[in-house]
């Protein structure tokens, strides 16, 4: 068994003990030094890695809309191209800024003519992973999700037969689509282009990669006793689990109501089922320290003071997952451990130079 293999499965193991056991079992996040399991234990026993923890493989591509460099190309001049909001004031890279973690470090996102939405703009890292698009999932895929902002009236503002038109009206855009897709502007070209370009933004090899792939120096003791705090009295794991960190579920917290912001009710406005009242996806933990503000609706600036929520977990009449509860075992080294962990999950910088624009 190779090591970075037996990391993995151990990492993911210390998790299975805590949700079944609840134990304060050592923590064996690292191999010994003969790369060989324990004789006779749990881990011998296990065929793959529990919740499928393991280094991030390359994402699922549609076969409907197979990568291209052409095609990524175009969809990002796309994604950085005011044009295709109704004013030409606002681009997808307005709040999916590179230099802002994909997102716009604001509590909500900023539209045309200054509107405010009622909810955070996350981050697109990874969202190549992600099974269902958006905080409460409304869409089943990136190609959906992509024109969805362009004709939300407080984002972009725009009708796609404008958009169309508009853009075919821009020799350089009218070439590309024909280099790309054999036709001229459509709809359905601009959402596999920018849904191409999307998935081509991932956060993988981070310290955190690199230590469970055998580098004994790519953490801190601090941040390896965070690993522990994260799966076992933090309960982390419980909903962000898996390579991606995160179950692609959607779950209630039980967040305080921002001022200003409406009721939100999530999840099940799309389901009409009333027992997600509240829920929302769980989002990635990669590159977490680059993308505040956090929560649905931006109400934390700092990790801080997310692992602050989660510790006291105040009594609410909203509804809330039934295993938040508080963390009274946790302490405050805990929480700064934790903390580091997180901040262990920051990717390779991707360098992104925004496009020169067709005309």
């Amino acid at each position: 068994m190779d090591k970075l293999k037996y990391r993995w499965i151990v990492f993911g193991a210390i998790a299975l003990l805590f949700l079944f056991l609840g134990s304060e079992a050592p923590l064996h996040a690292r191999p010994k030094k003969s790369n060989k399991y324990p004789p006779e234990t749990l881990f011998d026993t296990l065929p793959n890695p529990p919740f499928h923890l393991h280094p991030l493989l390359a994402p699922p591509i549609p076969p409907y809309n197979l990568q291209t460099p052409a095609k990524v190309e175009l969809g990002k001049m796309l994604f950085f191209d005011p044009r295709l909001s109704r004013d030409n004031s606002v681009s997808c890279a307005s709040c999916h800024n590179p230099e802002l973690g994909f997102s716009n470090g604001q509590p909500v996102a900023t539209g045309i003519r200054g509107h405010k939405g009622s909810r955070n703009a996350p981050t697109i890292f990874n969202v190549a992973y992600n099974k269902l698009q958006f905080w409460d999932g409304r869409a089943g895929s990136l190609e959906e999700q992509a024109l969805g902002p362009i004709q939300n009236p407080i984002e972009m503002g725009e009708d796609l037969s404008h958009l169309v038109q508009k853009l075919n009206g821009i020799p350089g855009y009218v070439e590309a689509f024909k280099n790309v897709f054999g036709t001229g502007v459509t709809a359905d070209g601009i959402a596999q282009a920018i849904a191409a370009f999307e998935r081509t933004i991932l956060s993988n090899n981070s310290p955190f990669d690199r230590f469970m792939a055998g580098d004994d120096n790519a953490l801190t003791p601090t941040a390896q006793h965070g690993i522990r705090v994260f799966n076992e009295k933090g309960k982390c794991v419980t909903c962000h689990n898996g390579p991606n960190f995160t179950d692609g579920k959607f779950h209630a917290l039980g967040l305080p109501k921002r001022d200003g912001l409406p009721n939100d009710l999530g999840r099940s406005v799309i389901t009409q089922d009333e027992a997600e009242k509240e829920q929302f996806k769980t989002p990635t933990l990669r590159n977490v320290a680059q993308t505040a503000p956090y929560m649905h609706n931006g109400m934390f600036a700092t990790l801080e003071e997310v692992v602050e929520f989660y510790v006291k977990a105040e009594p609410t009449t909203s509804p809330r997952h039934p295993l938040l509860t508080p963390l009274s075992l946790l302490t405050d080294q805990d929480k700064k451990d934790l903390v580091e962990f997180l901040q262990s999950l920051t990717g390779e910088p991707i360098k992104m130079t925004p496009p020169k624009l067709p005309e």
